[in-house]
């Protein structure tokens, strides 16, 4: 199990996601960066547009992709 930040993938805050791997993590990052816009958290809004945008945008995208996979990859087990 390996922990990132919202703000280690692109978000304003150190909210810790956790996963076996980076695309659980991705994933929660995802999830959180919905709820702070359903709340109404300005300060996620640029990093949640990034993330819609990269959706919509694989091939776009692929290089965020691998980077994040690859400081995943990086980190220590916790």
């Amino acid at each position: 199990m390996k922990t990132m930040t919202c703000r280690a993938l692109g978000g304003p805050c150190d909210l810790e996601h956790r996963g076996e791997n980076a695309d659980e993590v991705i994933k929660a990052q995802d999830r959180h960066l919905k709820d702070a816009e359903k709340a109404g958290d300005v300060t996620h809004q640029d990093a949640r547009d990034a993330m819609k945008s990269r959706w919509r945008h694989p091939k776009k995208s692929m290089d965020w992709y691998r980077d994040t996979k690859a400081a995943f990859a990086a980190l220590p087990e916790a």
